[in-house]
């Protein structure tokens, strides 16, 4: 069973009608739908396609393999905000998607090493090592896998690792 999926990012989330209600659009939110009991107690896995999220997900393949679980790979797309200036009106900002989260879906349906493990791909927007640990409580996942962050952008602003190990409510694997 391999495949993946592009769920609704977490930041769109669709009212649902509430009958007590005198407007039937206000009020709660839609619950997430539930996950797929083949990837609970998996593994999460972030990746960009970066050098060190390809080793993270190498790791995180053979430790899904071993404890005979699913892989959850996590592609936290960057949300690009654009203002939109309409003459004397205040600015709007809009929210313009990331579609690298499609193209390497399509790089990862077509890897023979992810064969081994059950597998999908899930999009979200937002902090990166909030939505790792939120996508570890909704597929009760018994790890998060990620690559470490090399640069000076991770030195003036903690590692995404360091951020996750420090909050994460499961084992944190860094992959040098």
């Amino acid at each position: 069973m391999a495949g993946h999926e592009f769920p609704e990012p977490a930041d769109r989330k669709r009212p649902v009608a509430d009958p007590t209600a005198a407007d039937p659009l206000a009020g709660r939110e839609e619950p997430r739908h539930p996950c797929d009991p083949a990837f609970q107690h998996g593994v999460v896995v972030g990746f960009d396609g970066s050098v060190s999220s390809e080793r993270a997900l190498a790791y995180a393949i053979g430790m899904a393999h071993r404890s005979r679980s699913g892989l959850i790979i996590v592609h936290v797309a960057n949300r690009l905000p654009t203002t939109v200036w309409a003459g004397c009106e205040p600015p709007v900002f809009v929210d313009v998607p990331d579609h690298r989260t499609e193209v390497l879906g399509l790089e990862l349906a077509c890897a023979d090493y992810l064969a081994e493990v059950p597998w999908i791909l899930v999009e979200r927007g937002g902090d990166i090592c909030h939505e790792l640990e939120e996508v570890g409580k909704e597929y009760e996942a018994d790890a998060i896998v990620v690559g470490s962050t090399h640069g000076i952008v991770g030195r003036l602003f903690g590692s995404v690792a360091g951020r996750l190990a420090k909050r994460a409510q499961r084992p944190v694997v860094v992959i040098p």
